[in-house]
């Protein structure tokens, strides 16, 4: 709808205009009604000069010449089908590298189907790390002369002949210059360096090459590759050789602001201040740098090496600062590569590791100390490899990163294969300190495959016997406990938050406590939203295990105002500044609260249920079945007031209700699904009441609903009163006809907090349970007054809700959609509440835990119940 523009539905709106009239194209392509109606998501305007692009969701701009368009097509990876993260968009050099080697990589596979298979492509994926060492090197000067290895290929190969040229380069790169004469090394390939470290010994074979494969491989030699960034290429290369992670660029690519949220309080914080604590004293410097050279940091699920290319570049960042200060700005640095160890399970990975490390020490080199000196002592690479392939969870750690400087054994021949038998290394500078730390995979106890579920039960049954409902992850918290016991150091990981909530916490973290361990610090949960889009909704905490001591421990809590810190005595195993406490399932209320009960399950007897459309057609054929349909309510039902419908036939009813067709058809459905259950002895019971729901509880007049399941984004839980002769659903928990203040308690900002913390999640949902979060619940012993009170504020809160009938609790209750009258009544019901715990309100929810665990403490310690007042 606009001269010079075209518009392509579903994706973009874009102007060719007037010279200097890029702004106003750009308004008119962000006004068009037909940007909105035809939901473009990007408009972009450029007179040939400049160019201009908006992101139409996420408001995003970019501005450039139009020249300097292409550096920037990161931005428009959506078109593509590729949701990345900023960080990645921003690295027009990391994305265009990984695009060219995945398709070099892809036609590879189709040109030599033999190295296809699974027994081959490690072999591959090997020639692909060597491939990338030859594009760095040539052109960081490394090779003595840029661009040395692609004019190589350009110039000596074709088609045919590509895999003999690379394998003859590769060859000289394995041969010291002594011996290059009697290796008939060719006159072109002799201008290699020696590299050796590994990286190029045992076989030379390289893969075929079409002309296409060869076209793809001048295309990936002619980038700049002076602008790789460890950081991300790692994470982005590693998908090159997944099959199943190849269309999902970028996807495991851990930001640095998310990485170093666990370094930074692990250890490298620490490192910081003694360097602020050091000024330009000579001795504290000297101190501080011998500190560090013994310094070794482990990560046991390390991938393609995140952690450790940050925690190095980090340190070396510290120690530069040291020499400056010192007086010494070219020195070498006394911190050692191979003090940053690895488990990987894959191999690529593993490599990728080594690889990023090899390259993040010269880019660390030639930053602080010149290119002149980084050149210098790069070649040849040291053939020690500190990263191991294998499964950390059946590896002994203390074998990969002993806590002394005595030798280990690792499981490779060199830098970049995993034979059995490996030269012994020392760490260059004993007895230092270990930090443990990584993001290792989660795996809730229902997702865990077989061969993970063994690997649980290798670390866990010899310590305790109920593991079986455990995260994945957990065991490397247990391994690093293992660890650490014989180490000066400690351990921080990223974790599912579940490992710190509901029924996980009292199996897990008194198992790591036994080893003399306590919370050092922990990030409490917050969204791992540097993912791509549909792994956005993860959400993590961190956790950071040290040596039991007085040191006090740090919480970190993300706030509106930002991020919160906040320091005490203790953090438990529910990330809450309180006692080591553990919150177990009560059959019956701690406090004197009302009875909730498990709603009914129908056992097999799904066709006693059935939609409102369903009853009313059943009724028309036959009134009579209306005395025995009543409204059925579960989690869903409740949130959306859209009740479902069953058949509630008491025993002395039964012959009545027999008698009516359609129930009694309805009867024998159950009862023959029920028979083909009989190993299930409720079911065997059963079989013969083919009318009736295992559970028969229903009200007198009303039930207080709680649904099973909720999001997690409402600020407080939803519950409604349920009137007689409703029936409450098994994913529904019920109290029948009890006072109405225990409305109030459970719709508190406080319950909502307990429920949060002590209950299981379902993923990021609220998981309700009445033995572990209603009988547990802490609440002060009640006057007469204080539940007049909250039973008013109850009836405020469901008054308020009514004047905005019909909108439901999904309505009601959406983020940032709250009427205000119903966020008054339920501030109204928390100030009521809380004044009765403490006297005044609480100043957050970290206040409301500590508060609650302090109750829960107090109340499960003493010999009896609190009495009523």
């Amino acid at each position: 709808d606009l001269a010079g523009g075209v518009l392509q539905r579903d994706n973009l709106n874009h102007q060719v205009c007037a010279v200097g009239t890029v702004d106003a194209a750009l308004r008119q392509l962000k006004e068009s009604p037909a940007t909105k109606r035809h939901k473009a998501k990007f408009i972009l305007a450029t007179d040939g000069i400049d160019f201009q692009a908006e992101d139409i969701a996420s408001g995003e701009t970019i501005a450039c010449a139009f020249l300097d368009f292409p550096n920037h097509f990161g931005f428009f990876l959506q078109l593509a089908g590729i949701s990345t993260v900023r960080q990645i968009r921003d690295s027009a050099f990391d994305i265009r590298a990984t695009s060219r080697l995945n398709r070099l990589y892809v036609e590879l596979l189709k040109d030599n189907p033999d190295w296809a298979t699974a027994a081959r492509r490690a072999d591959l994926n090997h020639f692909m790390a060597r491939l990338i060492f030859c594009f760095f090197a040539e052109d960081t000067d490394i090779f003595h002369s840029s661009g040395l290895f692609t004019a190589t290929l350009e110039q000596m190969s074709h088609a045919t002949n590509t895999h003999e040229v690379i394998s003859e380069i590769f060859r000289a790169m394995n041969t010291k210059v002594v011996d290059r004469k009697k290796a008939d090394i060719r006159s072109w390939a002799d201008v290699f360096p020696y590299t050796n470290g590994g990286l190029f010994s045992g076989s030379t074979e390289t893969p075929r090459f079409s002309k296409i494969s060869r076209s793809y491989l001048l295309h990936v030699g002619h980038l700049d590759w002076k602008k790789i960034n460890p950081d991300i290429f790692g994470s982005m290369i590693q998908a090159v050789a997944d099959d199943e992670e190849r269309s999902k660029l970028g996807m495991h690519y851990t930001s640095v602001p998310n990485i170093l949220k666990v370094l930074n309080p692990l250890f490298l914080d620490d490192l910081r201040g003694k360097l602020a604590d050091a000024g330009d004293s000579p001795q504290k410097l000297l101190n501080l740098r011998k500190r560090m050279a013994k310094i070794r940091v482990f990560d046991p699920a390390c991938g393609s090496g995140n952690f450790l290319v940050i925690a190095y570049k980090e340190m070396r960042k510290i120690e530069a600062e040291i020499n400056r200060r010192h007086g010494e700005k070219e020195r070498k640095s006394e911190i050692p590569p191979t003090n940053f160890r690895g488990i990987e399970l894959r191999d690529f990975p593993a490599e990728i590791a080594r690889l990023a490390l090899i390259i993040a020490e010269y880019q660390c080199d030639v930053e602080y100390r010149g290119e002149k000196l980084a050149l210098a002592e790069f070649l040849p690479l040291d053939a020690e490899n500190w990263i191991t392939c294998g499964n950390a969870l059946r590896l002994d750690w203390l074998s990969v990163c002993p806590p002394t400087g005595k030798s280990v054994k690792l499981r490779a021949e060199d830098l970049f294969e995993t034979p059995l038998d490996q030269a012994e290394i020392d760490f260059k500078n004993a007895g230092g300190e270990t930090y443990i730390c990584g993001n290792p995979p989660f795996s809730g106890y229902n997702k865990q495959s077989a061969s993970q579920k063994a690997d649980l039960e290798a670390v866990f049954s010899p310590l305790i016997k109920r593991w079986g409902n455990l995260d994945y992850v957990t065991a490397w918290f247990i391994k690093a406990a293992q660890l650490i016991e014989h180490t000066c150091g400690s351990a921080a990981f990223v974790s599912t938050n579940t490992i710190c909530q509901g029924g996980q916490v009292p199996v897990l973290w008194p198992a790591i406590f036994s080893f003399g361990l306590k919370i050092g610090f922990a990030h409490t949960s917050f969204k791992w939203a540097n993912l791509a889009a549909n792994n956005a909704g993860i959400t993590v905490v961190i956790v950071g295990i040290v040596k039991n001591s007085a040191k006090s421990v740090t919480l970190f809590e993300e706030a509106a105002e930002g991020l919160r810190i906040r320091q005490s005595g203790n953090i438990n195993g529910y990330l809450a500044l309180a006692p080591d406490i553990f919150v177990k399932a009560e059959a019956v209320p701690l406090s004197n609260v009302a009875k909730m009960s498990f709603g009914n399950h129908p056992y097999y007897a799904a066709n006693l249920i059935f939609s409102c459309e369903e009853a009313i057609k059943m009724v028309t054929v036959d009134s009579r079945i209306a005395k025995f349909i009543r409204p059925f309510y579960g989690s869903t039902e409740v949130i959306h007031a859209a009740p479902r419908m069953c058949a509630w036939i008491r025993d002395v009813d039964y012959s009545e209700a027999s008698e009516i067709g359609e129930l009694n058809r309805r009867f024998a459905l159950v009862q023959a699904v029920r028979k083909t259950k009989q190993k299930d002895s409720t079911a065997k019971v059963l079989v013969n009441s083919p009318y009736r729901f295992r559970d028969q509880v229903e009200s007198a007049q009303y039930f207080i609903a709680v649904p099973q399941t909720s999001s997690e984004n409402r600020p407080f839980l939803p519950c409604d009163v349920i009137r007689a002769p409703a029936i409450a659903s098994f994913k529904c928990f019920a109290i029948h006809d009890a006072p109405l203040w225990n409305l109030a308690l459970v719709a508190s900002r406080l319950h909502w907090n307990w429920i949060g913390t002590v209950c299981a999640r379902m993923r990021t949902d609220f998981s309700y349970s009445n033995t572990l979060g209603w009988n547990t619940f802490p609440v002060p012993p009640l006057t007469e007054k204080n539940k007049a009170d909250l039973t008013r504020c109850a009836e405020d809160i469901l008054l308020a809700r009514e004047a905005h009938f019909p909108a439901t609790i999904a309505d009601l209750y959406a983020q940032d959609k709250m009427p205000e009258n119903l966020r008054h009544a339920h501030d109204r019901n928390d100030e009521t509440l809380e004044r009765i715990y403490i006297g005044r309100r609480f100043k957050n929810d970290t206040e409301r835990l500590e508060k609650l665990f302090q109750l829960y403490t107090q109340m499960t310690t003493q010999p009896t119940h609190w009495p009523e007042k």
